[in-house]
């Protein structure tokens, strides 16, 4: 999808420089990336502490029965 964007041209530069892109769209798209997957990272920092826990969980349990049943 073709778009014209006004962005500040010494931005571009630096963002290019820093994140070793060869372009102006490899520069965009992976600060788009990034800015994506940030924002998903700080929705789960949010529910830090809004969950509870099963305190009788025995994660090495459950991993011992998942691995024999791969082995099957």
């Amino acid at each position: 999808m073709a778009t014209n964007l006004a962005i500040d041209d010494k931005l571009i530069d630096e963002a290019k420089r820093v994140g070793g892109h060869a372009t102006k769209k490899a520069a965009v798209t992976a600060a788009l990336d990034e800015y994506i997957r940030r924002r998903k990272q700080m929705d789960v920092i949010k529910l830090f502490g809004t969950i509870d826990y099963d305190p009788g969980y025995d994660y090495k349990a459950t991993r011992r029965r998942d691995r024999l049943e791969n082995e099957r």
